[in-house]
C-alpha cells in the first residue's frame, strides 16, 4: 500500500525554487530518509508532505488525500517532530502532553493509560512532574516523539530528531524508531547524519538544489554509485595518479586523497608498495555516495 505519492511537486518562495519536480512514493511500514545538504529542500518537502505548505505545482497524496486540500483529514494521521522542540518550558512533561493530546480528544483515563505507555516507551517513566526547561537535550527529544505518537499516527514525520545530541541518546532514540517500524508505522526522516539513515532507513533519497537526484536502498545506492573499498591517505604520500591500481577511482579533497576499488586485496598490495605511513581502508559508506553526488564543498 502506497501511503505516500508525489508526482512532479514543486514549491517556490519567491524567485527561489526550493523543491523542483520531486516525485516518490512510499509503501507503508517503511522508513524512508530524506539527505541533502543545508538548503536542499528537506525541510520545505516535509512541510508539504504535512499540509504546513502548499505546492505550486505537482500532485501529492497522503493516504490518498491531498494534504492541502485536506489538512485536518491528513493531519489526524501524522505523528510529527521538527527540528525546533516546540514544547512548553512553563509546563512540566505531563502538562505539555495533556495540552496537546485534547486536540485528539484524548482526556480522562484513555489519556493516561495512553501517556503511561508512551512514556515507558521513550523511557520517561517517572519524569511527569518534571518541568520540561530541567529536561536535557536529549529528554526533550524522546518527550517530542512520545507527543507525536499520542494520536497512535500511522505516519511519522521526522525533521532532524537527532541533531545535535550526543550518541549515547542518538542510539536510544534509534531503538525507539526501530521499535516503531517493527510495529508497521511509516517513518519519513530528514538528517544530516548518514550514518542515521544507514541505520534506519529501507530507502534513502539524496535531495541537492530541490531535485531528488537519486533513492534507493543504502546499499543498492552505495554499490550504484561507488565501488566497495576506499582507500584514504593524506595528499602529501600521493605517489600520483598513475601509479594506483588500474581501474581505480581517484579523487582529491583538500589534503585528502581517496582510491576507491572493488579488489581490497588489490588496495592492500599497493599500500604495501607506497609505504603510505597513516592509511584508512574501509568499506565505502553512504557518506562517501553523499559527497560523491552533492559535491565536499560548503553549501551555504
Amino acid at each position: 500500500m502506497t501511503v505516500i505519492d508525489l508526482k512532479n511537486v514543486t514549491r517556490k518562495f519567491g524567485d527561489l525554487t526550493a523543491v523542483r519536480s520531486v516525485s516518490l512514493s512510499m509503501e507503508k511500514g517503511i522508513c524512508y530518509a530524506l539527505l541533502g545538504p543545508n538548503g536542499a529542500g528537506k525541510t520545505t518537502l516535509s512541510k508539504m508532505i504535512g499540509g504546513v505548505l502548499p505546492r505550486h505545482e505537482g500532485e501529492m497524496r497522503v493516504l490518498g488525500m491531498d494534504p492541502w486540500k485536506m489538512q485536518s483529514e491528513v493531519k489526524a494521521h501524522l505523528g510529527v517532530v521538527m527540528q525546533s522542540d516546540a514544547l512548553d518550558d512553563e509546563l512540566n512533561v505531563l502538562e505539555n502532553l495533556r495540552i496537546y493530546g485534547l486536540f485528539f480528544w484524548l482526556k480522562g483515563r484513555a489519556f493516561r493509560e495512553r501517556v503511561a505507555e508512551l512514556l515507558e516507551f521513550v523511557s520517561l517513566t517517572g519524569r511527569e512532574k518534571m518541568p520540561t526547561q530541567a529536561l536535557s537535550g536529549g529528554m526533550k527529544r524522546r518527550l517530542l516523539i512520545a507527543r507525536a505518537l499520542l494520536s497512535d499516527p500511522e505516519i511519522l514525520l521526522l525533521d532532524e530528531p537527532t541533531t545535535g545530541l550526543d550518541p549515547q541518546v542518538r542510539q536510544v532514540i534509534w531503538t525507539t524508531l526501530r521499535k516503531l517500524m517493527e510495529k508497521g508505522m511509516t517513518i519519513l526522516l530528514t538528517t544530516h547524519y548518514m550514518e542515521e539513515a544507514s541505520q534506519l532507513a529501507d530507502r534513502v533519497g539524496i535531495l541537492d538544489q530541490g531535485q531528488l537526484i537519486t533513492e534507493g536502498s543504502p546499499t543498492e545506492l552505495i554499490h550504484r554509485t561507488l565501488p566497495s573499498c576506499v582507500l584514504e591517505f593524506d595528499e602529501r604520500e600521493s605517489p600520483g595518479d598513475a601509479a594506483v591500481p588500474d581501474g581505480s577511482l581517484v579523487e582529491h579533497h583538500g589534503d585528502r586523497v581517496y582510491v576507491f576499488d572493488d579488489d581490497e586485496t588489490a588496495l592492500r598490495n599497493w599500500l604495501g608498495e607506497h609505504g603510505i605511513s597513516a592509511p584508512h581502508l574501509r568499506q565505502t559508506s553512504l557518506e562517501d555516495v553523499f559527497l560523491k553526488l552533492t559535491g565536499r564543498g560548503l553549501h551555504e
